[in-house]
């Protein structure tokens, strides 16, 4: 830091400055006070890393992008989920949005829409109202493309039907049915 000497009126006798005293510390200035209504934004996003490997259940309140590998459940039903190139999922994945581009072994249960990548491979069901494969992607399962239930519904699809395999036909001989003619015999009571 330099000295500036003052401008003193002309005929003012010249001193040097006794000694040089040191700035006092001022305090920082305080941070904004932060609004404890606001919500999370939707702009906020966890990655788990490529090098990571997590065994369990998931869950958060923020949008989520998987490069490493996860075996469990992943449920965030409210936020975006993106199993990236690196990913290698082993779960049922439960999202608003769901995009694959790495790999899932599970169910993908969306709320809004499921986006399989080109580089994307999911070997299980797909259940949301909106649903897109990209040429070049690899799905093995079924989809169901039904609005899910708002009113006390589950948001989990609704197990697959099976078609029956078809039945031999069988020959019975007919047997003779007695015919019943008196109400009282067949249960009913009967009233004039």
């Amino acid at each position: 830091m330099a000295w500036k000497k003052p401008d003193d009126p002309p005929g003012y006798p010249h001193s040097e400055p006794a000694a040089t005293v040191p700035p006092r510390p001022t305090a920082a200035p305080a941070p904004a006070p932060v609004a404890a209504h606001e919500p999370p934004k939707r702009s906020d996003r966890a990655t788990i890393g490529p090098s990571i490997y997590i065994k369990g259940d998931l869950s958060g309140e923020e949008d989520l992008v998987i490069e490493g590998r996860v075996e469990g459940k992943v449920d965030l039903k409210q936020n975006n989920v993106t199993i990236g190139k690196n990913g290698k999922v082993q779960a049922d994945v439960f999202g608003r949005v769901v995009t694959v581009e790495g790999e899932v072994n599970g169910n993908v249960i969306a709320r809004e829409q499921a986006i399989l990548r080109q580089s994307g491979a999911i070997r299980g069901n797909i259940s949301a109202p909106r649903v897109v494969l990209e040429d070049g992607s690899r799905f093995k399962g079924s989809i169901d493309m039904e609005p899910p239930r708002e009113a006390g519904g589950s948001t989990t699809p609704a197990p697959i039907r099976q078609a029956e395999p078809p039945r031999e036909a069988v020959r019975e001989t007919p047997k003779a049915v007695p015919e019943i003619t008196r109400p009282e015999v067949a249960g009913v009571k009967a009233t004039a």
